[in-house]
């Protein structure tokens, strides 16, 4: 720590994300952080916080830093490969946490899996699911946004998505909505060992799914065109199918509640600018980027850590530290979003980052986009008139993202 660390306030002092002050006003905290230096030891978290945007983008380009969990020096022992559960066998094994050419490979092979095609074809499982969670709503006066449509979302979105039959639903929701802790460093273990068995279950019905789909294929889903993958590219096996099912499960399930709402919320507050926002899928895809950044709803960041013993931005970082990259403290930065407070969903992104960069961008940020867009399309076209109720009440109890407990809606002005 330099000498004009040491004469400042404590950096915990002045940022706690789980604090109720950084529920109500997130960008004064992101900014004193961001304003600290450029990698920042955080008592707290025991971990180094990565916080300029041209170090993140270069931390992500060359990886330098490792994705794997088992890598954290506070993480159980990697257990040996004899004794792997099916969640090891995935997350240790393939795409995920693989090596850097296999991931090359299993990017480069499966990107036709997310052309705009499949993506469109995708649209239109998914279409008739919502449509009829609205017309369940009905035309009330007022409902909450949050418990009728969006907490759907998520399970509808991934089910259909990936095409898994609808007598494995039942068994497989569990997991979409747990997946997620299965690496979150900051939850107990317990916490994490319920979510890994809820992992091991989901990863046995799709392994039924691939065997059943082998003998009946189908070509409207992403399943049916990761086996299309498999079947023309040697080194792409089951298990990637297996891991990179689970990579959309992780991107799609707590994220996409979280996106739901407050895509909802700041449209609401600008209504102004809804029929710019949802004028077609690229619009709303540049739109979400401005709710993200004008929401300051992120917390935690995304963690990574150091293989060995290395220097970082003029910090020794021991072998095994957490390094947090986050992209999300520059979002009301005068000198990287000219006027901050603003909200314009025609702003300009570049490079856009909001998925990442490099070479872990989210292969999925089109279809996360898309659902988001197919659903609050469908919202103003039932109701056109739609206001918020009443500014809805923050929840922080979420691991990674500021919530709202209730978005309540008025269909009526």
């Amino acid at each position: 720590m330099g000498q004009a660390e040491q004469s400042q306030a404590p950096i915990e002092e002045l940022f706690n994300p789980h604090s109720e002050d950084y529920l109500h006003d997130p960008v004064s905290q992101c900014l004193a952080l961001l304003q600290r230096a450029p990698l920042v030891w955080y008592e707290p978290w025991q971990a180094w916080i990565m916080t300029r945007m041209p170090d993140i983008m270069d931390c992500w380009k060359r990886e330098y830093l490792s994705s794997d969990f088992y890598d954290w020096e506070f993480a159980p022992p990697r257990p040996p490969q004899d004794q792997w559960s099916n969640f090891e066998r995935a997350l240790i094994g393939h795409s995920l946490l693989a090596d850097h050419d296999h991931h090359r490979l299993v990017r480069r092979v499966t990107a036709p899996a997310f052309s705009r095609n499949v993506v469109d074809k995708i649209q239109r499982a998914i279409e008739p699911d919502v449509k009829k969670l609205f017309d369940d709503l009905g035309t009330p006066e007022e409902f909450d946004y949050i418990a009728e449509i969006a907490q759907h979302i998520p399970f509808i979105s991934i089910t259909r998505m990936v095409g898994i039959p609808e007598k494995y639903w039942p068994e497989i929701k569990q997991v979409i909505v747990t997946f997620t802790e299965t690496w979150n460093p900051t939850i107990s273990e317990e916490r994490r060992a319920a979510a890994r068995e809820d992992s091991n279950r989901a990863i046995d019905i799709l392994l039924q799914v691939i065997a059943e789909r082998r003998g009946a294929p189908q070509q409207d889903d992403f399943l049916s065109a990761l086996l299309k993958v498999e079947a023309e590219n040697e080194g792409f096996e089951e298990w990637d199918i297996v891991t990179l099912i689970l990579a959309l499960i992780g991107a799609g399930s707590d994220t996409t509640l979280v996106a739901q709402q407050w895509s909802v919320y700041a449209l609401l507050k600008h209504p102004d600018q809804i029929e710019t926002a949802l004028s077609s899928p690229d619009a709303f895809a540049n739109a979400f980027n401005e709710v993200s950044r004008w929401s300051t709803q992120s917390k935690m960041g995304f963690a990574r850590y150091a293989p060995q013993d290395m220097e970082i931005l003029g910090h020794s970082v021991r072998k095994g530290q957490m390094v947090l990259l986050m992209p999300h403290l520059k979002d009301y930065d005068p000198e990287y979003y000219p006027d901050p407070e603003r909200f314009d969903v025609q702003r300009t992104f570049n490079p856009d980052v909001q998925f990442g960069y490099g070479p872990r961008y989210c292969i999925g940020a089109a279809l996360a986009k898309r659902q988001l867009y197919l659903t609050i399309s469908e919202l103003f076209r039932r109701f056109p008139q739609a206001q918020l109720a009443s500014e809805p009440e923050r929840d922080g109890s979420d691991h990674n993202a500021v919530v709202f407990k209730q978005l309540m809606v008025k269909t009526r002005g």
